[in-house]
């Protein structure tokens, strides 16, 4: 999966409080050359959302985010989830989601906390909350002691930064609210989602092609 991950170059972060509009949502994502969804737990029945856009789309890889319980890393993995994130680090949940088979990108930006992660047999982590932990100075910083490791910041991405880290080689992909704002699902502005997206896919296919 990481492979598609660098190919797409972006994870949107979503949080869908209506479940109802998931298919639409993920149709809106996937017109604007986006086939990646991080559903995040912020918002109740975050699993349902999950379910019915896998039913809907099943070529799409669709996660959880902001998996903090195990608990709801469960919920995620029995909806069909093929990864979960964290904001932290937590060791239980990443052994889950490995003898579950499903990809884990604990949130991780100490030097400790990415030895930790290392140690559980992870090579991609999420860099959380990215611009407020030094953004991509810090993150080439850490690629000198950690080469074989792979970073996708979320937090603080946007249109306007999103080249700069992408042309950052350690950088596997970014998450990223910014193409699904509450606002835009709620008036239910498919158009926009998708206009942005594909935008964001332009900036990925101009550093990496």
């Amino acid at each position: 999966m990481n492979n598609e991950l660098y190919k797409t170059g972006i994870v949107p972060v979503i949080k869908i409080t209506d479940v109802e509009k998931s298919e639409k949502l993920a149709k809106a994502l996937l017109d604007g050359g986006i086939n990646f969804a991080e559903v995040t737990f912020r918002a109740a029945n975050a699993e349902v959302a999950i379910k019915r856009i896998l039913d809907a789309f099943p070529d799409m890889y669709v996660g959880a985010g902001t998996v903090l319980t195990m608990e709801e890393a469960k919920k995620a993995v029995e909806a069909g989830a093929k990864f979960l994130v964290s904001p932290g680090l937590d060791l239980e949940i990443v052994e889950y989601a490995k003898a579950n088979n499903v990809a884990m990108y604990p949130g991780c930006v100490t030097p400790t906390e990415i030895q930790a992660a290392m140690k559980a047999g992870l090579d991609v982590v999420k860099f959380f909350p990215a611009e407020q932990f030094g953004g991509i100075k810090t993150i080439k910083a850490l690629a000198g002691p950690f080469g074989k490791l792979k970073f996708m910041p979320t937090g603080g991405i946007s249109l306007g930064n999103l080249e700069e880290y992408i042309s950052t080689k350690n950088i596997i992909a970014c998450g990223g609210s910014f193409m699904v704002k509450e606002s835009f699902i709620e008036e239910e502005n498919w158009e926009e989602i998708t206009r942005q997206c594909i935008e964001a896919r332009r900036i990925v296919d101009k550093v990496r092609k």
